[in-house]
């Protein structure tokens, strides 16, 4: 069923980037303590940010149904949306520059590159610097009429109880999944440590970049894109009783980029002319030279 939707509840907030902003409220220092104070990250907690995060949250808890996750999976997993070479898809997603950020006006590009640039500083393997790099690819989908809500967002499982753990939960009692016996128990449609490769996560960013490169990149990398926004597990632990070995295994990593993620925006910009190069070399090693969107 078609959800008709106002301008404001496709677009609740300002830009997509103030999910983020949002989450370094909640979260204003990494698992793994990094140097920086506080007060060099951005603080929202004075601000209106806290009204349209919350309206945010309301619209995406009320309809990331089960359903629409798998009326959103038929619709956009066909990737016939969009076809093109690889750093045009960059550029395409340079049009999503967030106006509205106080502390910086770095496009897409930019904040991606301060993202790698920080992974690739610290030593780790080229994947997982190309993981950074691309890992908001998926926010395209905003370019394609999808609502914010149903972009970016902390993740979860559909299909099952929603945890208390997960910010706003509140929200969740307008969500016509929580009066569904088929959906509102522990587990669900699911059974004791099924595994996330078998659990329907809430639609965005993540899960439409994953299935979108599952076939190119190593399985720790797309772990880090699949549930880099699965927040109630990886700071929470919400949701072990879904999990396996071989998933907590694998969260390692999402821990391990969840930092750079979240903590590497400064207001320098990146060299991008000076750094393209070493990326388009990394780019052909990994992935192919048309992206279908």
């Amino acid at each position: 069923m078609k959800i008709n939707l106002s301008e404001s509840e496709k677009a609740p907030l300002q830009s997509i980037e103030e999910w983020e902003d949002d989450l370094l409220v909640r979260y204003p220092e990494p698992k793994s303590k990094q140097a920086k104070a506080k007060d060099d990250y951005r603080n929202y907690h004075d601000s209106e940010r806290v009204n349209t995060v919350r309206e945010f949250y309301k619209l995406n808890h009320t309809y990331q149904t089960y359903d629409f996750v798998v009326e959103k999976e038929k619709e956009f997993l066909k990737f016939e949306k969009k076809e093109m070479p690889f750093w045009d898809a960059v550029n395409y997603l340079n049009t999503l520059v967030d106006d509205s950020d106080p502390d910086t006006n770095l496009d897409q590009l930019q904040h991606l590159l301060q993202t790698s640039e920080a992974i690739r500083a610290d030593g780790h393997p080229d994947w997982f610097i190309l993981t950074g790099f691309i890992h908001d690819l998926g926010k395209v989908l905003c370019l394609f009429g999808e609502p914010q809500w149903a972009v970016v967002g902390d993740t979860f499982p559909v299909g099952c109880q929603h945890s208390d753990r997960i910010v706003y939960p509140e929200f969740f009692a307008l969500n016509p999944d929580s009066a569904d016996e088929r959906f509102n128990t522990k587990y669900g449609v699911y059974s004791h440590h099924c595994g996330l490769d078998n659990v329907k996560m809430s639609w965005g960013h993540d899960e439409y970049l994953y299935q979108m490169f599952k076939d190119y990149l190593p399985e720790p990398a797309l772990y880090m894109i699949r549930y880099h926004s699965f927040y109630a597990q990886h700071r929470e632990n919400a949701y072990d009783h879904l999990l396996n070995d071989h998933d907590r295994e694998m969260f390692k990593w999402v821990d391990k980029f969840n930092p750079y993620d979240l903590y590497s925006k400064v207001p320098v910009p990146p060299d991008a002319k000076a750094l393209k190069p070493y990326y388009e070399d990394l780019v052909a090693k990994y992935l192919p030279s048309v992206v279908k969107f």
